[in-house]
C-alpha cells in the first residue's frame, strides 16, 4: 500500500509540472474555457456557431446583469451553474465555437473558410435586414405624405390646386408602394437566408473539425481559454491574480505529494530493514540450531569455514535481497505500469517510443544476466575458499612458522584471494558497464521524444507541458525497468546465498530423538556393546567389527590399541556423535537410540581427545555442563582434576579469563579443566578419550588416584595410549584394526594377549613389567 502511495505521488508530479507549463504559464491559470462572466455582445458572437440546444444550455446556466467598465454600464452574463452542470461540460460547448471565432478573425488562418462564410452570411443578413427595415420606414413615410397630399387635394377650393395636390398624392403613393414591395422582397430574402443558417452553421462546424485533423481537445481548449482571458481583460478582471493563485495552488500540491512520497519511502525503507533484519536474525538462529543438532556425519558435509560463511555473509546477502525486493522489485512494476497508464492518458500518440525503450532495456538486461549469472554462482564458493584458507593459516600459524612455510601459505592465500577478486571484478565491471549504457539509452530516448514531439507541437497536436510530462513518464518507466535490471544483477547472488542457507536448514540430522524416548528410568550407567559394527558414510568397509564388551558402574574400562584401531570411534558412538550401523549399544539394557539425546548426554561426562574451552573464565568453563553446579562442586571437581595448583597460582583464581579455544592456557591445563568440567556435573558415565596424554607422569598418577578415591559408583571408560594410565583398570579392551582381540585386566592380558604384550613391552621396562632379564 505504501509503495502504491509512493508511486502515485511520484507519477502525479510530472502531470502537475505539465499543468504549471500549459495551464499556469500558457493558459494564464485558467483550466477551462468556460468564462465566469462574459459581455452580451461577445456571447452573441460565440453563439453564432452554436446549435440551438447548446444555446439553450448556455441560456439556462448564465444570468443577465450589468457591470460598469470604464465608467460605462455594459450588459454581461454571469455564470450560474444549474444542478448537474459543470464548467467542464460547458467548456465542451464553448471550445469549438471559440475556435471558429478565433479562426475567422485570424488573417493567417487557412482552415477557417466555412467559419468566415458563416460570419459573412450573418453580416449580409444583418445588412439586408437593416436595409429592408429602412425601406419599410421610407415606404411608410411616403404613404403618410401621399395621404396628407390627398387630404389637401380634397380640401382645396381651387381646381388647379386640387389637381396638383392629387397628382402629388398619386406619385407619393406609387413611390410608397414601390418601396414597400422592395422591402417585402428583401425581408423574404433575409428570412430565407436566416432559416438556412442552422444548416450552414452545422456544416461549418463539421468542416472546422475535419480541418483541425489530429489536433486534440487540449488545443481547442487552449484557444478557448485565450479568448476567455481576452474577455476578462476587457471586463477589467485581474488575470494576473488568477494565474498566481493557480501557480501557488499547484505548487503546494507538488510540495505535498513530494512530502507524501518521501514519508512513504522512509516508512517502506524502515519496514524493509526491519523485515530483512528479522529474517536474517531468524535464519541465523535457525541455522545455528540446526548446526547444533548435526552429527559428525553432517559436520563432515559442511566445513566449519562454509558454515561460518553461510551464517554471516550468505545471510547478509539474503538481507540485502529482501530489502531490494521490498524497495525496488515490488516498486518498479507499480511505477512502470502506472507510468504506462499515464502515458496512455496523455494521448500524445507517442506510446511506441515507450515500447522501443522497454525493449532495449530488456535486451540489455538479458545480455548482462546471461554473462554474469555463472559468475554469481561461483562467487559464494570462492568466499568459502578464502575463509577456509584463512582459518587454516590462522589456526596452524605455529606449525607454519616452525616449518618456514610462510611464503607458501602466502601464495596459497593469494591464489584463493585472487580468484575471488577476479570474479568480483568481472561482476562489478558488468554492473559498472550497465549504468553508462542505461544513461545512453535514456538520453537517446529523450532525444527521440523531443524530435517526434517537436514535429507534433509544430502541427498543433501537442503542447509543451504534455511533451515534458511524456519525457518524464518515459524516463520513469525506463527507470523502473532499470531498477529491475540492477536488482536482477544483484538478486542472483542473494538467490545463491539463500540456496546455501536452505541447504543447511533442510539437511536433516541423521541422529534424532525417538518419538517415544525411554527416559523415565533410574539409570545406573552400565554400558554394553552388543555386536556393534560401524562404517563412515562414504566408506566401503566397516571400521568396527562385532564389538562386544560391558562397562559396569564402579569399574574402570580401558580401551587400548594401535593408532587407527577404532578406540576414539567406539567412545564417540556412546554419546551418539555417530550411530552404529550394526548391533546396538545399551545403557542399563536400554538401547541408546531409544533415549533422548538430552537424557543421554545428561548422565554422561565426556572429555574429548582435544580439550576445548570457551571464552569466559575458569568458573564458567567448569560449570559449562550444568547451570545448577554449585561453587563447592566446581572446586571439588577442580581439586580431583589436579587443576587447583595453577588456578590458585593466579590472583583471580576461578575468575581468571579464558580466551576463545583456551589459547591462553597450556595443553595440560586445558585437559585438566576439561576433566574438571566432566566431573562437576556428577555423571553416571565418565568417558576419557585419551584425556591424560598431555599430563606428566606425576600429575597422571595423582589424578588417577584422586579419581579412584572420590569418583565411586560411576562407569569410567578410558581411551589411552599409555599403559601406565590403565594398569589398574578393571577391564582392558585390546583393539586391533577395529576388532576386540582380547580383554581382561593387566595381568590376564600380559599372560594371554600377544598384541597387549607388544604394546606393554614398547612402553614399560622389564622391571616395571616384572620380567627378569636374561644373563
Amino acid at each position: 500500500m505504501l509503495l502504491i502511495v509512493q508511486a502515485y505521488s511520484d507519477l502525479s508530479l510530472p502531470s502537475l509540472t505539465s499543468d504549471i507549463v500549459d495551464v499556469g504559464i500558457q493558459q494564464g491559470g485558467l483550466e477551462q474555457s468556460t468564462p465566469d462572466k462574459i459581455r452580451k455582445s461577445t456571447l452573441q458572437g460565440i453563439e453564432i456557431f452554436m446549435t440551438d440546444k447548446e444555446k439553450q444550455t448556455i441560456a439556462d446556466n448564465y444570468k443577465a446583469t450589468t457591470q460598469t467598465v470604464d465608467g460605462k454600464k455594459v450588459d454581461i452574463y454571469k455564470l450560474d451553474l444549474q444542478k448537474g452542470m459543470t464548467k467542464e461540460k460547458l467548456a465542451d460547448i464553448f471550445n469549438l465555437p471559440m475556435m471558429m471565432i478565433a479562426s475567422a478573425q485570424s488573417k493567417d488562418s487557412s482552415n477557417a473558410k466555412e467559419a468566415k462564410e458563416v460570419i459573412n452570411e450573418y453580416k449580409t443578413i444583418s445588412t439586408d435586414a437593416a436595409k429592408a427595415q429602412a425601406l419599410g420606414t421610407e415606404a411608410k413615410t411616403l404613404g403618410e405624405q401621399a395621404q396628407a397630399a390627398g387630404k389637401e387635394a380634397a380640401a382645396a377650393t381651387d381646381a388647379a390646386q386640387a389637381q396638383a395636390k392629387g397628382a402629388e398624392a398619386q406619385k407619393l403613393a406609387a413611390q410608397a408602394q414601390a418601396k414597400g414591395t422592395e422591402a417585402q422582397t428583401l425581408g423574404a430574402s433575409v428570412k430565407a437566408k436566416n432559416d438556412a443558417m442552422p444548416e450552414k452553421v452545422n456544416a461549418a462546424r463539421k468542416a472546422t473539425k475535419e480541418s483541425l485533423g489530429d489536433v486534440g481537445e487540449d488545443s481547442l481548449k487552449t484557444v478557448g481559454i485565450q479568448l476567455t482571458l481576452a474577455e476578462y481583460k476587457a471586463l477589467d478582471v485581474n488575470t494576473k491574480q488568477i494565474q498566481n493563485d493557480y501557480m501557488i495552488q499547484t505548487g503546494m500540491k507538488m510540495v505535498g505529494l513530494t512530502l507524501v512520497s518521501a514519508v512513504a519511502a522512509i516508512i517502506v525503507g524502515l519496514i524493509a530493514s526491519l523485515v530483512a533484519a528479522t529474517v536474517g536474525k531468524n535464519l541465523r538462529v535457525g541455522q545455528y540450531k540446526r548446526t547444533l543438532s548435526f552429527s559428525n556425519n553432517e559436520m563432515e558435509k559442511f566445513s566449519p569455514a562454509s558454515l561460518i560463511t553461510r551464517n554471516t555473509n550468505d545471510i547478509q546477502q539474503i538481507q540485502m535481497g529482501i530489502v531490494m525486493i521490498m524497495r525496488m522489485v515490488l516498486y518498479a512494476p507499480i511505477l512502470g505500469i502506472g507510468g504506462i497508464y499515464r502515458v496512455y492518458k496523455t494521448g500524445t500518440g507517442m506510446g511506441w517510443i515507450v515500447g522501443v525503450a522497454v525493449g532495449a532495456v530488456l535486451v540489455l538486461v538479458i545480455a548482462l544476466l546471461a554473462t554474469t549469472m555463472p559468475k554469481f554462482k561461483a562467487l559464494q564458493n570462492l568466499v568459502d575458499r578464502v575463509n577456509l584458507v584463512s582459518r587454516e593459516i590462522i589456526t596452524g600459524l605455529p606449525v607454519i612458522r616452525a616449518f618456514s612455510r610462510e611464503r607458501f601459505e602466502e601464495k596459497r592465500f593469494d591464489g584463493a584471494n585472487t580468484d575471488l577478486m577476479k570474479t568480483q571484478m568481472f561482476v562489478n565491471r558488468a554492473m559498472s558497464l550497465m549504468m553508462p549504457l542505461m544513461m545512453l539509452l535514456m538520453n537517446g530516448i529523450s532525444v527521440l521524444i523531443v524530435w517526434v514531439g517537436g514535429h507534433n507541437m509544430n502541427n498543433g497536436q501537442l503542447q509543451v507541458g504534455d511533451m515534458m510530462a511524456f519525457i518524464t513518464y518515459t524516463m520513469q518507466i525506463v527507470m523502473a525497468f532499470m531498477m529491475l535490471s540492477m536488482v536482477s544483477i544483484i538478486l542472483p547472488r542473494s538467490n545463491v546465498a539463500a540456496g546455501r542457507v536452505d541447504e543447511v536448514l533442510n539437511t536433516e540430522p541423521t541422529i534424532k530423538d525417538p518419538e517415544n524416548p525411554k527416559d523415565d528410568h533410574d539409570f545406573k550407567g552400565e554400558v554394553k556393546f552388543e555386536g556393534v559394527q560401524f562404517r563412515y558414510g562414504d566408506a566401503d568397509a566397516d571400521v568396527l567389527h562385532h564389538i562386544n564388551f560391558t562397562a559396569k558402574p564402579g569399574q574402570t574400562t580401558a580401551l587400548i590399541g594401535s593408532t587407527g584401531s577404532g578406540k576414539s570411534t567406539i567412545v564417540n558412538l556412546i554419546p551418539r556423535l555417530f550411530d552404529v550401523t550394526g548391533g546396538r549399544i545399551t545403557i542399563d539394557g536400554i538401547d541408546i537410540r531409544e533415549m533422548s539425546l538430552h537424557k543421554l548426554h545428561e548422565i554422561m561426562g565426556f572429555v574429548p581427545q582435544k580439550g576445548v574451552l570457551f571464552s569466559g573464565d575458569i568458573a564458567s568453563n567448569i560449570k559449562f555442563g550444568d547451570a545448577d553446579i554449585s561453587d563447592e562442586q566446581m572446586k571439588k571437581a577442580a581439586e580431583i582434576a589436579q587443576a587447583n595448583e595453577f588456578i590458585n597460582s593466579n590472583e583471580k583464581g576461578f575468575d581468571r579469563e579464558i580466551s576463545q579455544g583456551g589459547t591462553n592456557v597450556s595443553g595440560g591445563q586445558k585437559q585438566r579443566l576439561s576433566i574438571a568440567r566432566a566431573l562437576a556435573k556428577n555423571p553416571k558415565i565418565l568417558i576419557f578419550d585419551d584425556s591424560f596424554s598431555a599430563l606428566d607422569n606425576k600429575t597422571d598418577v595423582t589424578l588417577r588416584k584422586a579419581l579412584a578415591e572420590n569418583v565411586t559408583g560411576v562407569t569410567q571408560i578410558i581411551v589411552a595410549q599409555k599403559i601406565s594410565t590403565i594398569l589398574h583398570a578393571d577391564n582392558i579392551i585390546v583393539l586391533d584394526e577395529g576388532r576386540v582381540v582380547a580383554q581382561g585386566n593387566h595381568e590376564e592380558l600380559m599372560a594371554s594377549s600377544t598384541v597387549y604384550q607388544e604394546i606393554a613391552q614398547s612402553q614399560l621396562s622389564n622391571a616395571e613389567l616384572g620380567i627378569e632379564e636374561a644373563d
